[in-house]
Order: structure tokens, then C-alpha cells, then sequence
């Protein structure tokens, strides 16, 4: 008889697991690999909730397969540790973050953009290539941190520093590096320089805190009015623009020397790329569905460039979290328990967190 894909496997876990596209999670038994020679063992203590987890649970990008156990800014203790582990030790407080697996040949690998590489595969929903002999390659799927533990290679997990609270520091594994690596990649990290950050919520905070602490000045753009005082009060913003608003828009005009965009739904970029410099840059990390509408003539007569980036390398998101616990930064969230998750979820769908519901795992995630 053949022997099901969740338990192949011989560690049984006990996590939360979307069965459709309902989306709905509840409690799900499954099992993870045997610890190799590089792997260390985890225990889960948080998990982030990312607005991406919510596409996913419910299939809306068509990729996804069931039954599916998210969470991608997992942090925790280290258990055990493969007899080859040399980074770390039992007691270390780590994370893993979006990635557990590439091929570590191409290009991008050697140049530590793991999560550019063809065979990146990501900590739930992939399946390692066959040609991988590093992880599972038996075509199972790999299951989230929405789970008591994690079965992890060394090179994809990160040391947080004694200094950052575990809860705070979770949401970094992903809306963290996504905001701090195009700052750095596209020179948008000089102080002095001024930058917009479009939309605040789950990216959007963390990138006016990124900013600040590496001395620009930030404009935070939002179609909310109502956001004004947290962004300029809470956050440290240097000023605040509603992006519906045309006089306030017309004011701020050829102002800033990049925009980080961290909006899903569909926007207009033409008045985003009037408010650039010459040279001035505009990179997307947020995941619109529908085509961009972009005209040529306002990007060629101020040599101003749209770009985009997506999360960041092993090397990188060690790097952020390193400057993340010097300047004192943390995800501003809401701690939940685990069987609070899809009220969580429908919360999320409707902008009500402010702004990253972390999930208390060591604490609440039990048998039903």
C-alpha cells in the first residue's frame, strides 16, 4: 500500500493546514525528515503571517497544492544539529525564512542570491529537484512553520542576535529583507537622499523604519489620510502625502531619489514616477495581479528606472537582521494563538492588523 505523501517521512509533526482553496486551517499531523549531517532541528516558537500566505492558502496565483501547511517567518530554538553543523549550536535563537533549498552552482548562488536561483525552493509549497541531493528529493511537499518544528540545512538559517525579541524580529524573515534589500541593491540607502514609501502596512512599516535608521528622509505615500499621524508620530516619517490628492502630489514633484512600492492592489505609477528626480528610481516589491500601465516618455526624459526585487540571499537577510538589532528594529505586531488563525486570516484580507500577526506557536499550538 502506498504510504502518503505527509507521512514518508519518519518526525511527526503536529501543524495547521489548509486542505483547499477555502482556505481554511485547522489541525494537520504529518511528518518531517530524519536530521542529516548539515540539517539542525527547530523548535517553532513564532510565526509571522504574510499577506502572501493569504493568496496561498486559498490558491489565488494557481500554484499551490493541498494540503498545505504555510508560514515563512518561522523563529525559534535550535534542538538538535547535524554531526557537519559548524554555524551553529543547541540553544541558538534562530529563523527560517523564505527559502530552505537551492542548487548552489549557478550564478546566482555564487554570487549569494539564493533566492534568485532557477531551483530556489521555498519553505513550503516547493518540492526539491531530483537533481538536489542535499534535501529530500523524493517529490513530497514541503510543509511551513506552522508547525512544532523545522528540518532545516545550516545555510538557510539565521542567527538572531540576543538583543531582538523573537516575536518582533519573525516578520523580518520576509517583510524585512524585502524592503532592506532593494534599498541597498539600488543605492537607495545614502543619507541624506529622500525616499517615498508607498502604502503602510506589513512592508511598508518596516521600510520607513529601515530608512530612518540609515539616515534618509521619508516620505510615506498612502491613499489613507488617516494613516498621517501614525506614520509621521509612531514611525518617524518626515512627511506624509495622499496620493489622491493632486495639489499635495503637484507639491512634491521631482522630489525623491527612489520610491519603494509596496502595494498589492492595482495602482496608478504615473504620478509615482512624476514625483522622482532625474535618475530616480521606483522599484515594486508588492505583488499586483493585473499588468502595469506605464508610459515610456516619463521614464526617458528623467533617465528614471522601474524595477523590482523579491526577498533577499542567505548572506543578505543575516546582514539585515545584524542591522536590524543594532538600530533597534522590529515588526510592529499583533501576537495570536494558533487556533485564532483564520479569524487572523479574514482580519488580514480586510487591512485590520497593525501591522503583522505573529503566531504564538510555542504556546498554543496543541492537539484538537
Amino acid at each position: 500500500m502506498a504510504v502518503s505523501a505527509e507521512n514518508e517521512r519518519p518526525v511527526k509533526v503536529l501543524g495547521w493546514a489548509a486542505r483547499d482553496s477555502s482556505g481554511l486551517l485547522s489541525p494537520f499531523e504529518f511528518s518531517r525528515r530524519v536530521k542529516r549531517e548539515q540539517d539542525v532541528t527547530v523548535k517553532v516558537l513564532y510565526c509571522g503571517i504574510c499577506h502572501s500566505d493569504l493568496h496561498n492558502v486559498k490558491n489565488e496565483w494557481g500554484f499551490m497544492s493541498y494540503p498545505m501547511v504555510p508560514g515563512h517567518e518561522i523563529a525559534g530554538v535550535i534542538t538538535e544539529v547535524g554531526t557537519k553543523v559548524t554555524k551553529f549550536k543547541v540553544g541558538d535563537r534562530v529563523g527560517v525564512g523564505c527559502m530552505i533549498g537551492s542548487c548552489h552552482n549557478c550564478v546566482n548562488c555564487g554570487d549569494n542570491l539564493e533566492n534568485y536561483c532557477p531551483e530556489m525552493v521555498p519553505v513550503y509549497g516547493g518540492k526539491f529537484s531530483p537533481d538536489n541531493d542535499s534535501e529530500d528529493s523524493n517529490g513530497t511537499i514541503n510543509y511551513g512553520g506552522f508547525s512544532e518544528i523545522m528540518v532545516v540545512d545550516e545555510h538557510f538559517v539565521f542567527k538572531f542576535p540576543n538583543n531582538m525579541p523573537l516575536d518582533g524580529g519573525a516578520p523580518l524573515l520576509c517583510a524585512g529583507i524585502t524592503v532592506y534589500s532593494p534599498l541597498r541593491y539600488y543605492g537607495l540607502d545614502k543619507p541624506g537622499m529622500h525616499i517615498g514609501v508607498v502604502g503602510l502596512g506589513g512592508l511598508g512599516h518596516v521600510a520607513v523604519k529601515f530608512a530612518k535608521a540609515m539616515g534618509l528622509r521619508v516620505t510615506v505615500i498612502s491613499t489613507s489620510p488617516s494613516k498621517k499621524e501614525e506614520a509621521m508620530n509612531h514611525l518617524g516619517a518626515d512627511a506624509f502625502l495622499v496620493s489622491q490628492d493632486a495639489e499635495q502630489m503637484q507639491l512634491a514633484m521631482g522630489t525623491m531619489n527612489g520610491i519603494i512600492d509596496t502595494a498589492s492592489a492595482m495602482h496608478a505609477f504615473l504620478p509615482l514616477i512624476g514625483l522622482l528626480k532625474t535618475h530616480g528610481k521606483l522599484v515594486m516589491v508588492g505583488l499586483t495581479d493585473k499588468p502595469l500601465e506605464l508610459l515610456a516618455m516619463p521614464l526617458l526624459l528623467g533617465r528614471k528606472i522601474v524595477g523590482g526585487s523579491v526577498v533577499g540571499g542567505i548572506k543578505e537577510t543575516q546582514e539585515m537582521i545584524d542591522f536590524a538589532a543594532e538600530h533597534g528594529i522590529i515588526a510592529d505586531i499583533e501576537v495570536i494563538p494558533m487556533d485564532y488563525v483564520n479569524t487572523a486570516m479574514e482580519r488580514l484580507a480586510k487591512g485590520d492588523v497593525r501591522y503583522r500577526f505573529v503566531i504564538d506557536i510555542g504556546n498554543s499550538l496543541k492537539s484538537y
